[in-house]
């Protein structure tokens, strides 16, 4: 098993380049075990959390990326400004994380977020993607 401290900072031209699915959960903490597509396995022991396509080893022409994986999410169309504002208010309200793309807000699959969305009559679609929440998002 290789042992990895922190993603490299340069990465050599590789001929293939080999997955390592993990999940966003996973990814946030320091210590953590996975496996690569090929088999290969990892232990992390790291001073700061992994991003999603950071490589973090390299070997015989392989470079060994990590892989986030996709989660239930929901995805809500962006209106008007004030409606765009409104909806990050109240999801924020709950405490809950999201992603802002050009065309809507993304948050996690939950019961709470769809209760407040059928109430307050707010369209949503659901969907499997890969999550990047806001960073910093639920710091104060």
């Amino acid at each position: 098993m290789e042992i990895i401290s922190a993603p490299l900072a340069s990465t050599p031209p590789a001929s293939r380049q080999i997955l390592i699915p993990v999940h966003r959960l996973t990814l946030a903490k320091r210590r953590f075990r996975a496996s690569a597509e090929d088999g290969r396995e990892f232990g992390f022991d790291l001073t700061t959390p992994l991003r999603d396509h950071a490589v973090v080893f390299h070997d015989s022409g392989a470079a060994y990326q990590i892989a986030q994986q996709p989660e239930p999410v929901l995805e809500i169309p962006l209106a008007t400004p004030a409606h765009s504002a409104r909806l990050g208010w109240q999801i924020g309200n709950l405490h809950f994380s999201l992603e802002v793309t050009p065309t809507h807000i993304r948050v996690p699959d939950d019961s709470a977020l769809r209760q407040m969305l059928d109430r307050e009559q707010i369209p949503y679609t659901p969907a499997s993607r890969v999550f990047h929440p806001e960073r910093h998002a639920h710091l104060h």
